[in-house]
């Protein structure tokens, strides 16, 4: 055998790795086995940062699984939401519904630094903030859920599709429908969705007419909240989504809403003599249908509209495009 021939064949597995990633990169197809190869501890490295960050704050876990919902809803789960405006571009962070308030951008960026020390341009961001969200449902007792890998990074981003696509807390039921049917849920995955505010929190300034003006509300559950939100002033003061168990991932969100706990007016929309109070009654009473539910509604967020196989990129730099 020659020296050449004997290059030839040591040098097989490289190439035909090669291949099979340009193949999968071709092919367009998400595949829960995308990174075997080219970065097998990808998901290691990401639930062990996740599981650091919630520890550190639990509020934590609750902005990573809001800043996926809030990049798929516009335009698919594409990292777009990442993207910081510059002088030549604007992103989709001054968005009403994210401007001074979503957080956990500094998680992610930890996150991508030790993949591109491991596995240099190899993991995308939208890759990461789907497991992101799922590792941190985990963190906080939540249900797990299988996820698919091979989204691309979007190059552009959309301040209308931000301000537009995302339903807004003030939604009655009828709009929370319509919204989440844009992106091709059933109402059914809407209330199952709307689980998630059994953790994290929101500002004074989205739920103060409700705990002022609204009547469908608890009312020493009003009193005990405007103790820290004034009529006026103290805008970004927080209150828990779920004041029962604001840090754990269950279904009390859903037995607040009985009670006329909700806190937020799109909260008690889901109980208020409408079409989803006979599932908000389930959900009360069933914490395994609700997790289940809600993994499945996850699933296929996390699937919505990606970019694969050439399209996008795969940024090195979360924040800006290459």
């Amino acid at each position: 055998m020659t020296s050449s021939s004997s290059s030839y064949l040591s040098s097989l597995p490289t190439c035909i790795l090669c291949l099979c990633v340009l193949a999968r990169m071709a092919s367009g197809q998400l595949t829960a086995n995308f990174y075997a190869s080219s970065c097998p501890n990808f998901s290691t490295t990401i639930s062990t940062a996740v599981n650091s960050a919630v520890s550190n704050e639990a509020r934590m876990g609750a902005s990573l699984l809001r800043l996926h919902f809030h990049d798929c809803f516009v335009n698919g789960c594409d990292a777009s939401v990442l993207l910081d405006d510059t002088a030549n571009f604007t992103g989709e962070k001054t968005a009403a519904p994210n401007n001074n308030s979503l957080r956990g951008f500094d998680v992610i960026d930890t996150i991508k630094t030790q993949l591109e020390s491991s596995c240099p341009g190899v993991v995308s961001c939208a890759d990461i903030l789907a497991t992101a969200a799922r590792d941190s449902v985990v963190a906080l007792g939540g249900p797990s859920w299988n996820l698919v890998f091979g989204r691309r990074d979007s190059t552009t981003a959309s301040l209308s599709a931000a301000n537009n696509n995302i339903p807004a807390p003030t939604l009655n039921l009828s709009g929370l429908i319509s919204s989440f049917s844009n992106q091709n849920f059933t109402t059914n995955e809407m209330v199952a969705l709307s689980g998630s505010h059994t953790i994290g929190q929101a500002r004074c300034t989205v739920f103060r007419a409700r705990i002022y003006n609204e009547n469908n509300i608890n009312s020493s559950f009003a009193t005990s909240v405007r103790a820290n939100c004034p009529s006026s002033g103290g805008d970004n003061n927080l209150s828990p989504l779920d004041v029962v168990s604001p840090t754990s991932f269950d279904n009390s969100y859903f037995s607040n809403l009985l009670n006329q706990n909700g806190l937020l007016h799109s909260d008690q929309e889901l109980f208020n003599g409408g079409t989803t109070d006979a599932q908000v009654r389930t959900y009360s009473s069933n914490s395994a249908t609700f997790s289940t539910d809600f993994a499945n509604a996850m699933v296929k967020m996390s699937n919505l509209n990606p970019l694969t196989g050439s399209s996008g990129e795969v940024r090195t730099n979360c924040r800006r495009t290459n």
